[in-house]
């Protein structure tokens, strides 16, 4: 761990402890020295760039939910401390709507959600960064459903003409990592089914899944089996037909005690033109930014987690479907 804090014993120790430091133990001022002065970070809402601005989202949110957990479940990582490396970071957040804040006034309910996370980091310090929260998972429990949280959010922000638009590679800022991952044969064999998927060929599920195998969805949903994978990415891909599926990153890892696991960040851009997981057809343009882990047993794909943001698609289909 060249240049890093000799009190951290690898990468994901790092990561796992910084996260803990800044949220859990209120480390919010270690933002400076962690998070690079000019950091980009994306997520499916925006782009935000720099960390002062990081700093007060992050003291915003500590604000609703001051109970606030992120529970590290895994680190897929690729790079080296010489080069930087890449964690993509898989977390449970629990927390309690205790305060009022953009979720609205405080409700008392408790929240467990998923989130994913790609963070570039060199020399003790983060500088790019690619974050989706299980924003489905978050407002359905507190009594929301996405596409009605997308529409209070185009009527708060003004209307149509001047709602915040969400995250597309047209607004993306370059930061200091372009890499692509590793070449490690566990990620190249999970990028391999979900490309088989995306291009229409649902028969790879039954090929490629273990028939028990675990899903643990958007909207904090949660399947079992190759029924369940099928309607979820069915559902997923029926609803934007002519998209086009891009991986742009790519990490496979076989460590001691842990299964071969693989994460990927992928997107899909095209139109709402097809009948799927988000209703009747508008023509609207649609960017999907997400992030999946998974992780293979002896008879294939055992457990998989997907993320991205129903309320940013949402939010796109009813900016760009006529009015």
């Amino acid at each position: 761990m060249e240049g890093f804090d000799p009190r951290f014993r690898d990468f994901p120790d790092y990561i796992l402890g910084i996260t803990r430091e800044i949220w859990e133990e209120r480390g919010i001022a270690t933002l400076h020295h962690y998070y690079a002065r000019d950091i980009v970070v994306r997520s499916p809402a925006s782009v935000v760039v720099g960390n002062a601005n990081v700093i007060g989202a992050t003291m915003a949110t500590l604000s609703e939910f001051p109970d606030r957990q992120l529970l590290g479940e895994d680190v897929i990582w690729s790079g080296s401390p010489e080069a930087g490396m890449l964690s993509s970071h898989r977390i449970v957040s629990t927390a309690t709507h205790a305060g009022d804040g953009v979720y609205g006034q405080a409700t008392g309910r408790t929240l467990t959600y998923r989130i994913l996370a790609d963070c570039h980091a060199k020399a003790n310090t983060i500088d790019d960064e690619w974050i989706i929260r299980d924003q489905g998972a978050i407002v359905r429990q507190l009594g929301h459903e996405p596409r009605a949280y997308a529409e209070a959010q185009i009527a708060a922000e003004g209307g149509r003409e001047t709602a915040k638009r969400p995250f597309t590679p047209a607004i993306d800022r370059q930061g200091p990592y372009t890499g692509a991952g590793n070449d490690d044969p566990t990620g190249a064999r999970y990028a391999a089914v979900l490309s088989a998927i995306m291009a229409a060929d649902m028969a790879e599920i039954p090929k490629a899944y273990d028939r028990a195998c675990r899903l643990e969805l958007p909207g904090g949903a949660t399947g079992y089996g190759w029924g369940a994978a099928d309607r979820f990415w069915m559902g997923l891909r029926a609803a934007f037909p002519d998209a086009t599926f891009r991986i742009h990153h790519q990490i496979g890892r076989q460590d001691a005690a842990m299964p071969p696991r693989a994460a990927l960040r992928w997107s899909l851009d095209g139109h709402h033109t097809g009948w799927g997981a988000f209703g009747a057809p508008t023509g609207a343009p649609v960017h999907v930014m997400a992030i999946s882990h998974a992780e293979f047993g002896p008879r294939g794909l055992r457990n998989e987690w997907v993320v991205f943001d129903e309320t940013a698609i949402w939010k796109q289909i009813l900016l760009g479907t006529p009015g």
